[in-house]
C-alpha cells in the first residue's frame, strides 16, 4: 500500500500537492499518463480513450516531446490536459535542487503547461516549494504499478479495484516498461470503473 496509495505521512510533507480530487455530487475520477509520448504507446491510449469518450492528463517528459513533437500536438488536439514531468526523467532525491529545477525549466519550453508532476512523487520539500511558486504540483492518489515487471495485468487491475475511491488521481504509464499490462488492463479498468459509477475527468489547467 505504500506505493499503491501514498501514505498520510507522506501527503502531509506536501500540503500544496494535488493528491485527489473529490467532487460531493458524482464519483469521478482522474486518469493520468506517465512518462511519454512515445509513438509506440501513446498513440494506441489515444484511441482507446477516444472509444470511451474520456478525457484524460498526461505529464510528459520533455526530452520525449522533443522527439515527437507531433504527439504532444495530438493531444492538444484531442481535448487532454497535459502537464510538465521534468526534461530527462530525473528523481529530485537525486540530484542537486538547481539541476531539478532548471531541468523543469527546460521541459516547460516544449510543453507549457501550468501542471507539474515529479518522477516517482519524490522531491524534497524545498524543491516542492519552489515549484509552487509557479506551477500546480499534482501528485497522485493511486499508483496502478503498470510498470513493474513482478505484477501481471490481474495484480495492475486488481490495485485499481482496490485502492480507487472518489477523487482519485490514477497512475498509469504510456511507457515502454508499462506497455504489456497497459494494453491488457486499461480496457478492463475502464470498463469495471464505469460499472462501479465513475466519470471520468482530466485535471484542470
Amino acid at each position: 500500500m505504500l506505493i499503491e496509495q501514498p501514505p498520510l505521512l507522506y501527503r502531509l510533507l506536501f500540503p500544496e500537492a494535488i493528491w485527489r480530487i473529490s467532487k460531493q455530487e458524482s464519483r469521478v475520477v482522474y486518469l493520468t499518463f506517465d512518462d511519454g509520448p512515445i509513438p509506440e504507446v501513446t498513440p494506441w491510449v489515444l484511441d482507446l480513450l477516444d472509444r470511451y469518450g474520456i478525457k484524460a492528463t498526461f505529464f510528459l517528459v520533455g526530452d520525449n516531446v522533443r522527439r515527437h513533437p507531433e504527439l504532444l500536438e495530438e493531444i492538444k488536439r484531442r481535448g487532454h490536459s497535459y502537464g510538465n514531468h521534468t526534461m530527462h526523467h530525473l528523481q529530485g532525491f537525486k540530484v542537486h535542487s538547481r539541476r531539478y529545477l532548471r531541468d523543469i525549466t527546460q521541459a516547460n519550453e516544449l510543453i507549457d503547461s501550468p501542471l507539474f508532476r515529479p518522477p516517482h512523487g519524490l522531491i524534497r520539500w524545498s524543491q516542492a516549494k519552489a515549484i509552487k511558486e509557479r506551477y500546480n504540483l499534482v501528485m497522485y492518489d493511486l499508483v496502478t504499478r503498470d510498470y513493474s515487471r513482478k505484477l501481471g495485468p490481474k495484480q495492475v487491475l486488481h490495485n485499481i479495484k482496490r485502492y480507487t475511491r472518489n477523487g482519485s488521481i490514477i497512475v498509469f504509464h504510456d511507457s515502454l516498461k508499462a506497455e504489456r499490462n497497459l494494453r491488457a488492463v486499461l480496457p478492463a479498468a475502464i470498463e469495471w470503473l464505469k460499472e462501479q459509477g465513475y466519470t471520468f475527468l482530466p485535471i484542470p489547467m
